[in-house]
């Protein structure tokens, strides 16, 4: 279980990220007219398909899609190597563990990206092929602010949008992870750091 644990949690994250995904896809109509809110108006499920990155934002070529996705396939192997990394040269434990949760969110992103084009059949019009080019399905929607982005915003100028996108459980599991590694990098970081410095005297010493 030495890394076992750690992969298992990625594990989790994906089980159920597909779980919710499945749920809203079988349940619930897209859009507005699907709406269910959970706490008013401020938290809603809301049905959507998310073709490009965070915010919707797309890589505009012929092969955009194509790229993202074989580069969050690559992006997944590497995270999986630094997570065995980490543990294997000890390094501490709550950093591993927030790796784990970004492996997890974004295994469960790339599974989207690489499958949902045939199963569901939601690639973008005009797609070369169904396969890479699935749209991600977001269903969480905390709507605090709605409106026209001023029109001096670099791509999304003159867009409607609102203050937080509409995001999905690996979303989640990504932005926790990262969050927790930026307010703990001191500790994270520093430790290990120490740690690193120090085995080669005590090595001498002995």
């Amino acid at each position: 279980m030495k890394y076992g644990k750690y992969y298992l949690l990625a594990l989790v994250v994906i089980i159920i990220d597909q779980v919710v995904k499945l749920i809203v896809h079988y349940n619930m109509e897209m859009g507005m007219p699907g709406e269910i809110h959970l706490i008013g108006d401020w938290l809603k499920l809301h049905y959507t398909l998310n073709p490009g990155m965070a915010f919707g934002v797309e890589l505009g070529s012929e092969y955009g899609k194509l790229m993202l996705t074989l580069f969050r396939l690559v992006a997944m192997f590497g995270i999986s190597y630094y997570l065995y990394y980490l543990v294997k040269h000890k390094a501490p434990t709550g950093l591993i563990w927030c790796i784990a949760l970004i492996l997890g969110g974004a295994i469960g992103n790339l599974i989207d990206s690489t499958f949902y084009g045939v199963w569901f059949d939601n690639a973008p019009y005009g797609s070369s092929t169904p396969w890479f080019h699935g749209q991600v399905i977001d269903m969480f929607y905390i709507d605090i602010w709605e409106g026209i982005v001023p029109n001096w915003v670099p791509i999304l100028g003159g867009k409607p949008m609102s203050l937080w996108p509409i995001f999905n459980v690996a979303d989640s599991a990504i932005f926790i992870g990262v969050l927790l590694i930026l307010f703990n990098q001191k500790r994270f970081f520093g430790e290990h750091h120490e740690e690193q410095k120090q085995r080669p005297v005590e090595q001498q010493g002995l």
